[in-house]
């Protein structure tokens, strides 16, 4: 498992670990069952305070992502995979709402815009379809 966190980020490090760990699970990365690294553990691999992973961990645990099994670590919790459909959803949309950005900042009119989304779209599905089809 490899995280990495940014101090110049502007995001606090606890809510860049929460982050990275929510879309680690959202990727598949992380599965059911999987053990995260120690508290401890994650702490010197990051270089920061084990207060700081102690208090991403934490939050995840209340929003029941991951849970502790007393005397042997923390690990991802079923509930906590259902959210990452949630997660992947989040993820896409950041990542389309860039894109669109980018394009008005270019000068590029909606439906021009729209149109080339439709285009990409249709190209990746087909292009996968024929792969499958392959197979």
């Amino acid at each position: 498992m490899y995280f990495k966190v940014d101090p110049s980020n502007g995001l606090p490090i606890y809510l860049q670990i929460i982050q990275q760990v929510k879309t680690s699970i959202a990727m598949g990365r992380l599965q059911v069952d999987e053990a995260l690294p120690s508290v401890r553990q994650l702490a010197i691999d990051l270089a920061v305070n084990p207060n700081t992973v102690a208090r991403a961990y934490l939050e995840l645990e209340h929003e029941g992502i991951i849970f502790k099994r007393p005397g042997q670590g923390t690990f991802v919790s079923s509930q906590g995979v259902e959210m990452s459909k949630k997660e992947r959803v989040k993820i896409y949309q950041e990542h389309l709402e860039k894109s669109l950005v980018e394009g008005i900042h270019l000068g590029l009119e909606v439906e021009t815009m729209e149109r080339v989304f439709k285009q990409s779209l249709d190209r990746i599905i087909s292009a996968r379809v024929s792969a499958q089809n392959r197979e």
